[in-house]
């Protein structure tokens, strides 16, 4: 009994519940939602999601938000996509550590800005959101990176894998959220974010040096920001200066708060994370089987992301009852 007690008590514990509910409800009207072809589709729909939640539950965690991911995702993209086109001797794996690292380097700005200047990260990334977008289509001169240029290697991450024929691209996704659990939970520089995050003023006398953990996250956040943006081209084929990362802060900063991470900071873990980020793909693959325009896609984000906090707070507040009286 103590083992379930401990479980409830766990902030995923609800999410894990609201992904259960849901399923459940979606394939009673929809049977086909719970078959392995559509298990396939929900994991295609959330690895791009799942690599931007992981850097901004470091952001979040450290009591700041980064609205500006989708514009770097953008321009990581675009760059990375430009260079396929134009320079023909270009190996196809060289992309990604060019689009890491155009990534880093805005997240990097967005740090310096924040620290140098003080200033709210809040206003700084929605400013930085409308101008890393607009450098998109100032260094793409307004046009889009067709298939054709994007290379087939590098389309076939999303497309196939030796190991029982999974995408790579779900693979790298779960790889770098297992490498964010380690390096947030077993590392210094990790632990130094959750404690500035759960108290900004003692920090410094506890020795920890907040303009550098404040870089280090918005450079990760950057950096998986860039990594998602080539991950695009591959899952899509295209880069588009208009489109490519609009609204994908929206999704990942949902997924971060629905797998229980305040935006007080101090809390969050990587776990809770993931299962938002499948939550968030459960609903995007059971809109078109209900015959719902994608149009209505952000209300219901909206709904899922309440219902969710609702269950979260009754699930655990269940287990604390139930705690007490067996203390009683």
């Amino acid at each position: 009994m103590s083992t379930l007690r401990s479980i409830l008590l766990r902030r995923e514990s609800g999410i894990a519940v609201m992904i259960v509910l849901f399923c459940l409800a979606v394939g009673s009207v929809k049977p086909q939602f719970l078959t392995l072809d559509q298990l396939r589709i929900i994991l295609l729909l959330t690895p791009l999601i799942m690599i931007g939640a992981m850097g901004q539950m470091l952001v979040i965690v450290a009591r700041h938000v980064d609205l500006s991911i989708g514009s770097m995702l953008g321009v990581s993209a675009m760059v990375s996509g430009m260079l396929y086109r134009y320079v023909e001797v270009m190996p196809w794996w060289a992309g990604l550590p060019i689009s890491i690292a155009v990534g880093a380097t805005l997240g990097l700005g967005n740090g310096l800005l924040i620290t140098l200047f003080r200033l709210p990260a809040i206003i700084v990334t929605l400013g930085t959101l409308s101008l890393y977008r607009g450098l998109t289509f100032i260094i793409s001169n307004a046009k889009q990176i067709d298939r054709q240029y994007i290379p087939s290697e590098l389309k076939a991450l999303s497309q196939t894998s030796p190991i029982f024929g999974i995408p790579w691209i779900i693979f790298i996704a779960f790889g770098v959220a297992i490498l964010t659990y380690l390096f947030a939970m077993h590392t210094r520089v990790g632990r130094q974010i959750f404690a500035l995050g759960s108290n900004p003023v003692a920090a410094p006398l506890r020795g920890i040096k907040v303009t550098q953990v404040t870089l280090l996250v918005f450079a990760i956040s950057g950096a998986l920001s860039g990594l998602a943006g080539i991950l695009y081209a591959s899952r899509w084929g295209f880069v588009n200066p208009s489109n490519t990362g609009a609204g994908f802060e929206f999704q990942v900063i949902a997924a971060v708060v629905i797998g229980g991470a305040s935006i007080n900071g101090g809390v969050g873990t990587v776990l809770g994370t993931v299962l938002g980020v499948l939550l968030l793909g459960c609903v995007a693959a059971a809109l078109p089987l209900l015959g719902i325009p994608g149009t209505s896609q952000a209300a219901i984000y909206g709904a899922v992301i309440l219902i969710a906090l609702v269950i979260d707070r009754s699930v655990r507040r269940q287990g604390i009852v139930g705690l007490k009286r067996a203390g009683a």
